[in-house]
């Protein structure tokens, strides 16, 4: 049954290429149930076009290919053996990245689920609900995928964000469901059962412009292999080499880092740089202040003080959608690893003086 679940779903995210935002000002809105609607979406790049005349709704998958902004969606629904799934009977809603959404995706990562059915189809389905869920009832939650992990939906300020991606065209209609754009892919969260599937999620999923999108590799790796092998946090290894704690954090373990990115390092003046270069001491403490001790996942994270590995408490706010370790938001959460787990943060932590 669940098999058939996932295909059905398959099915949903073709029809999602062939989606396009309508770009009229007269097609921004409509009561009328039977044609295509494309709702107001600024920036959106794709194109709907609509039926030649009311009650000519296609399937999802013909909806979406007809569109021609999807055709990377289209070949990755093929290889994976959806397009029938997504032509079925559903109703499936279907969020559609456009073909610029899938060119920034790492090509490793796009090396990864053209070499591997199994995780290309579980990526395809996270990208897929069961029913049809128009943007009128669309609502702040959790709403679980065809793949089986759950999608974080944030409605507000006049956006519904789906994970990091932002909803750019709501309510293409089907005739077996509905199709929302969407501006970049989504990745289901790494599962440590199945250490095999190695894509990571973006969790805290409403921080819109998160700087880093970690694509796990092919097997789990340690903490700091995983870190350098996605090539945006290397000043945080030079600096980890340097204060002689690469060793240490491919340990055992298990630990929680919250690892800043080099464009949250650019952001810290460069005397203060340069005095963590000049006294291994605090150039140890700082960096172990961003360590936890044990394994805690996002779902385990709620608001109070954390006890770092440097001593100092950490000050842990989880609200709106988001979470926040002191200043800092964490951008990319539960990045999975051998020996514990990496939240990705926008800001280095210093600890009090």
């Amino acid at each position: 049954m669940r098999k058939r679940l996932l295909s059905l779903t398959a099915v949903a995210l073709v029809a999602a290429l062939g989606l396009s935002a309508c770009g009229s000002d007269d097609a921004k809105t409509t009561d009328v149930v039977d044609t295509t609607v494309a709702s107001e979406a600024p920036s959106s790049e794709a194109v709907v076009t609509e039926p030649a005349a009311a009650g000519e709704l296609k399937d999802i998958v013909d909806t979406a290919v007809a569109a021609g902004s999807f055709n990377t969606l289209a070949k990755l629904l093929t290889d994976a053996g959806l397009v029938e799934t997504l032509k079925g009977e559903g109703p499936f809603t279907v969020f559609a990245p456009t073909d610029e959404a899938f060119a920034a995706v790492p090509a490793d990562t796009l090396a990864a689920l053209a070499a591997d059915k199994a995780l290309l189809t579980k990526v395809l389905t996270y990208h897929v609900v069961a029913g049809k869920v128009l943007a009128a009832d669309v609502t702040t939650g959790d709403v679980p995928s065809v793949a089986g992990p759950a999608l974080k939906v944030v409605v507000a300020d006049g956006k519904v964000m789906i994970n990091d991606a932002t909803v750019t065209t709501a309510d293409v209609l089907a005739t077996n469901g509905v199709i929302h754009v969407i501006d970049k892919v989504l990745l289901p969260p790494t599962e440590t059962s199945t250490p095999d599937t190695t894509v990571v999620a973006a969790a805290g999923a409403a921080a819109a412009g998160a700087d880093t999108t970690l694509a796990a590799p092919a097997a789990l790796a340690d903490i700091v292999d995983t870190a350098v092998a996605n090539g945006s946090f290397t000043v945080l290894a030079k600096l980890l080499t340097d204060a002689g704690l690469i060793e240490t954090l491919k340990g055992e373990g298990p630990f929680t880092v919250f690892a800043p990115t080099d464009a949250a390092f650019a952001a810290v003046p460069a005397e203060t740089l340069a005095a963590l270069a000049a006294d291994k001491a605090l150039l140890t403490k700082v960096l172990t202040y961003h360590v936890v001790s044990g394994k805690v996942v996002a779902a385990d994270v709620k608001t109070g003080d954390v006890p770092s590995v440097a001593g100092p408490a950490l000050k842990v706010v989880v609200a709106g959608g988001k979470v926040m370790v002191n200043d800092a938001t964490v951008t990319t959460a539960d990045v999975m690893a051998t020996n514990g787990v990496i939240h990705v943060i926008d800001k280095v932590l210093l600890p009090p003086a």
